[in-house]
């Protein structure tokens, strides 16, 4: 498996090829300190997976680019950062996975692996400023209760899922159902949130 690590600290692209060596076996690490150098590394390399230092002089340009040229490519963004506003830009974009930096190794190296199976992996969000609301009254409803969604009990357990980062194929082993009948319950999540992708699902699932 090769792993594209594009991260202008030494000693960070140092400290995580160990870490990718000693978790994923036969796992090559290629890490280069410039986007112009992981352009050129895409196409060469080709690689299965991509950590992103998003702080890269042209870092967000590069991770639209790489979801919008190579689509089934995942990145994982590694990041100084745990605000919530990079984070969502961050999965806007196109990114299958954000892990600040302060998370530990065991974090890390279970994003990845989620990712690597086709799932999405997002940290625990702030709430932003503007969302912070008035406390709710101990006889009105909590505001943002799975309970209010238009879901199935069935459908509740396969968003919970998809907070976990589980792809389709996983949630349908999980549940013993086809994926395909996972498919129409994601897209009837989706609805009920107002989103249009999994990883705007899981970010407005956090915030619940």
């Amino acid at each position: 498996m090769q792993v594209l690590l594009v991260d202008g600290f030494p000693m960070v692209r140092a400290a995580l090829t160990g870490l990718i060596e000693q978790h994923f076996a036969g796992a090559q690490v290629l890490g280069v300190d410039s986007v112009a150098a992981a352009r050129e590394a895409l196409v060469q390399a080709q690689p299965r997976l991509v950590l992103l230092d998003l702080r890269m002089d042209g870092g967000f340009e590069l991770l639209q680019q790489i979801h919008r040229e190579h689509l089934l490519l995942p990145v994982v963004v590694i990041s100084g950062s745990d605000g919530t506003e990079e984070a969502l830009q961050a999965l806007g974009a196109g990114a299958m996975g954000y892990v600040p930096e302060r998370s530990d190794l065991n974090t890390l190296v279970q994003a990845l692996h989620l990712v690597l199976a086709g799932g999405t992996y997002v940290p625990p969000l702030k709430p932003r400023v503007d969302e912070l609301t008035p406390p709710a009254t101990a006889n009105a409803p909590t505001p943002g209760d799975w309970a209010e969604l238009p879901l199935t009990p069935r459908q509740k357990h396969v968003l919970h899922l998809l907070t976990q980062g589980l792809s389709n194929k996983l949630i349908a082993r999980e549940l013993g159902v086809s994926v395909e009948t996972v498919k129409d319950h994601v897209a009837a999540v989706l609805k009920a949130l107002g989103v249009t992708s999994r990883t705007q699902a899981v970010v407005a699932a956090q915030k619940r």
